[in-house]
């Protein structure tokens, strides 16, 4: 199924792309090579867009399909771009019983994107979580590295225009 999210057009550069040729001849003959480079490749360009996995696919003689299901498959990659500020918010339990769900829900519709999209001028990125690690402080969201904890969905206005 072709994915429905907005798109953000490729903008890679020619030296990401030198970058990206540099990781695939270090690691061409390894055994299990295809991991590391994905993990570089993610690192060079910040997500895994078609147009990276087709180079990897066509340097490496490994099916598109094959790179595609091993991107799709780990949580860990990113077909999307991620915004400046990414935004998680958790829903697990204990977040999710005293709102996080609403406050997700908010976020979506004040920035007119869904689960793993970027705002068109690349600024937000929104991702749920399973588990910041702050259950007593529920429900939570992150913006990168900032906590936010006992908020409800009339905070989060006011917590978004401060980025």
């Amino acid at each position: 199924m072709v994915s429905q999210k907005k798109q953000v057009p490729f903008a890679g550069t020619k030296e990401q792309e030198a970058n990206l040729l540099k990781v695939i001849n270090k690691h061409r003959e390894e055994k299990g090579s295809l991991m590391p480079i994905l993990q570089e490749a993610q690192d060079i360009y910040g997500y895994l867009p078609i147009e990276v996995q087709t180079i990897i696919s066509n340097e490496l003689e490994i099916p598109l399909e094959k790179i595609y299901g091993i991107v799709t498959f780990y949580s860990q990659f990113s077909l999307f771009p991620k915004g400046k500020y990414v935004i998680s918010v958790c829903l697990g339990t204990a977040c999710y019983v005293k709102g996080a769900g609403d406050i997700y829900n908010k976020i979506q519709e004040i920035l007119e994107i869904s689960e793993g999209e970027c705002t068109p001028d690349g600024k937000f990125s929104i991702d749920p979580c399973r588990c910041i690690g702050a259950c007593g402080l529920a429900p939570v969201m992150m913006i990168n590295d900032d906590v936010y904890g006992k908020i409800t969905v009339d905070d989060v206005a006011d917590i978004l225009a401060k980025y």
